[in-house]
């Protein structure tokens, strides 16, 4: 899909932005007959190398990042974005919708400013920072809700059902690791965001006004503390990994310790059966007139002793 802003035909000027959305062959040609620019493709843009990321060709920027597309995101790794921009016009190049952009175009749609392609590479970067930050926050608050649960609730869950603790337990684990898997897209995002407004500002000193620096500037400053935030979450995320692993690690020891109890309590009344259970005809109990209530009372007493003495060490 190809978009141009503002549309040609509603304004009788020339596009200062055009939008290419999971675009066909058909509209990147005919964006670059508009923007007399090279268009890169996907591959270039999914390229690694901060050379290929970012670069300058004659007075026109090409920039690109790896980019988190939506707040429940199902894609294995952010979508690539890139950005074409110089003086005349900016070219964005997405394979998804992307929620920055959005939250940009209602924002340049709501302003008396003349857009310029620059200013629109702000808005649209600063609708982007934004979004990221709401991602955290809602990640923040996913984390939050799992904390509570795994401190506050397992211990009376625990004691009502010890295999829907466990469950609940694995469930937590579950989500811990999804969220410390959109953790690590988001800050690829935020790096690639950061590199971007570095580069930008550098390269394009020149023709960039005063209020634009500032305004990247501003975007640097909030990359900067989305980043620290998101480093503080992945701490987190790597704290409730290591509790559920704890109590899962208890849940085991529980388990293994009622065994070794229950094993070590069925030594002595096993012992006494087997004695009693030889048959040797000189054996004077056999004869007694309380012979087999003097056995089970044996057998009864070798088991709780045992069981009264794990008691007593605070083993059970």
């Amino acid at each position: 899909m190809l978009k141009l802003y503002p549309e040609t035909s509603a304004h009788g000027v020339d596009p200062i932005w055009i939008d290419l959305c999971d675009p066909t062959a058909e509209e990147i040609r005919n964006a670059t007959e508009l923007s007399k620019t090279r268009i890169p493709t996907r591959d270039e843009l999914e390229e690694i190398e901060s050379s290929s990321r970012l670069r300058v060709e004659r007075d026109t920027l090409y920039l690109s990042t790896p980019l988190s597309a939506h707040a429940e995101q199902n894609e294995t790794a952010p979508t690539p974005v890139g950005f074409v921009l110089n003086q005349r016009i900016l070219v964005t190049l997405r394979y998804t919708g992307i929620q920055g952009f959005e939250t940009a175009k209602k924002q340049l749609a709501g302003s008396d400013r003349v857009p310029t392609p620059v200013g629109t590479f702000i808005a649209l970067l600063e609708g982007m920072v934004d979004f990221g930050a709401d991602l955290l926050q809602n990640i923040a608050a996913k984390l939050n809700d799992i904390s509570r649960r795994v401190f506050q609730g397992y211990g009376s869950t625990r004691k009502r059902n010890v295999a829907r603790a466990s469950r609940a337990l694995r469930q937590a684990m579950r989500e811990v690791g999804e969220l410390g898997e959109r953790l690590s897209q988001i800050r690829e995002s935020l790096l690639g965001l950061q590199r971007i407004t570095s580069f930008v500002g550098e390269k394009g000193h020149d023709w960039i006004g005063g209020d634009v620096q500032t305004r990247l500037r501003t975007a640097t400053g909030d990359l900067g503390s989305l980043t620290d935030y998101e480093v503080h979450l992945t701490d987190k995320v790597q704290f409730l990994l290591d509790a559920v692993l704890g109590y899962i690690n208890t849940e085991q020891n529980d388990i293994f310790k009622v065994l070794t109890i229950v094993s070590v309590v069925g030594i002595p009344p096993t012992l006494i059966a087997g004695i009693y259970g030889m048959n040797f005809q000189s054996m004077p109990e056999y004869h007694w007139a309380y012979g087999y209530a003097w056995g089970l009372s044996l057998i009864v007493l070798s088991t709780l002793l045992p069981i009264a003495w794990f008691k007593w060490r605070g083993w059970w």
